[in-house]
């Protein structure tokens, strides 16, 4: 029986047919998607994202962002000031006024900045934008796929995964993007402004001239050619009203799986409800499968998702680690009418803090392909069978470690309650 319940319909997603949704892995399939669709653009195109490289492929995109803006299309940038710090001098470089609108999201000055409550909340988004009528929203960063920031070049691109979306739930993207872009813009620009408005001989003037910086004006709709009816829905996580709507929407998909729940994520700590549903949906004959990352990036992340390999595997999850290449894709299924692809892993930081974005699509044909690559996927993968962190106290000690960490930090974001 479908479980239904208030605490799920609370900010449920908004599902709307008449959508085209595309399945595009790595950076290898989305940036040339992007870069047709930026070179067509003829009125606006916003971009969010939490790292913006200085590669060659992050290169090529701005190249395609200030040539848009250049042909008089309104191009709006805004990077995560964490994600893209080492980077910004040379964004800036390549992105200048008037061809690209970029922004910072929380910038970030020295590293014990950080500690402030309201830096922990990251833009952790992944959005491109074009004219309201194409929108990609994925884990994928501007940075090309071999490259890892903390280990250097690979030989084999990163697991990662987008979607281009065409229909109203690209609307819908762009309007969460350029709030985005304006929260920064406001952040970052308004205080400076505001206070040499006093030192001014003519502060209307200046006023007016902050107002159009800041200025978000919708463009005029769109006519919309006919599309194929794929119901879907845009769903982001933000610190206002939609705190947890995205790990609502993941809850409330496993709770009414019958046949299988496939989920993919490189940073896997949930919370106590996320794990009943989980243990529910394994307890109901549902085969869950999760795929966690076996090439270790961050090596706490790590330690967070093995010091519950045992629980998991107690109730009949099975686990694979992905082996071939680091793994950074957050994508899920359930049964064979349930998908999503977005920015969130299953973790505090994703479902609690930072800023992100998924598209949930319920179309056969699209679960089908997604299933088609996590299966390449597990095939790829080593299966756990005996968990790392052994047997006796030890394990017990280290997921508690991992607790109290993980009860520290989000004090330390101001986040009460139980995770």
């Amino acid at each position: 029986m479908p479980v239904a319940s208030a605490w799920a319909r609370r900010n449920a997603p908004e599902f709307l047919g008449g959508n085209q949704v595309r399945l595009l892995q790595g950076g290898d399939e989305l940036f040339p998607a992007m870069h047709a669709a930026i070179a067509q653009a003829r009125r606006e195109v916003i971009l969010a994202t939490y790292i913006f490289h200085d590669d060659d492929a992050s290169r090529a995109m701005a190249d395609a962002l200030c040539a848009a803006g250049r042909r008089g299309v309104r191009v709006c940038v805004v990077v995560d000031g964490f994600g893209s710090k080492a980077t910004l001098a040379r964004l800036r470089q390549w992105m200048p006024q008037p061809e690209v609108e970029l922004v910072v999201f929380r910038p970030v000055g020295t590293w014990w900045s950080l500690l402030q409550p309201g830096q922990l909340r990251r833009l952790h988004q992944k959005l491109c934008t074009v004219d309201r009528e194409i929108g990609f929203v994925g884990g994928i960063n501007m940075i090309d796929d071999r490259i890892d920031l903390r280990h250097g070049l690979s030989d084999a691109p990163r697991l990662d995964f987008a979607v281009e979306v065409r229909g109203p739930i690209a609307a819908s993207a762009a309007q969460s993007a350029r709030a985005v872009w304006t929260r920064a813009a406001m952040g970052a620009d308004w205080k400076e402004e505001v206070m040499s408005l006093a030192k001014s001989a003519q502060p209307m003037a200046r006023m007016r001239r902050v107002m159009q910086r800041l200025r978000m004006v919708a463009p005029p709709p769109v006519q919309m050619q006919p599309l194929q009816p794929v119901v879907a829905a845009f769903v982001v996580r933000d610190n206002v009203r939609q705190r947890r709507s995205i790990e609502r929407a993941y809850i409330e998909a496993v709770l009414r799986a019958r046949e299988r729940v496939d989920l993919v994520t490189p940073y896997f700590y949930p919370g106590r409800m996320f794990r009943r549903a989980l243990f529910r949906a394994a307890q109901r004959g549902a085969r869950v499968r999760l795929l966690l990352q076996g090439k270790i990036d961050y090596r706490f992340a790590a330690l967070a998702a093995q010091v519950q390999y045992d629980e998991l595997r107690r109730h009949g999850i099975q686990i694979y680690e992905y082996t071939p290449a680091f793994l950074h894709a957050k994508v899920a299924l359930v049964d064979n009418e349930w998908a999503t692809v977005g920015s969130s892993n299953i973790d505090p930081l994703s479902l609690l803090l930072n800023l992100e974005a998924n598209v949930i699509v319920q179309d056969a044909q699209f679960a089908r392909e997604l299933s088609q690559r996590f299966d390449a996927a597990i095939a790829a993968s080593r299966e756990v069978i005996e968990a790392a962190s052994g047997i006796g106290l030890r394990p017990v000690m280290l997921r508690g470690f991992v607790a109290w960490c993980a009860n520290w930090f989000l004090r330390m974001a101001g986040i009460t309650g139980r995770y």
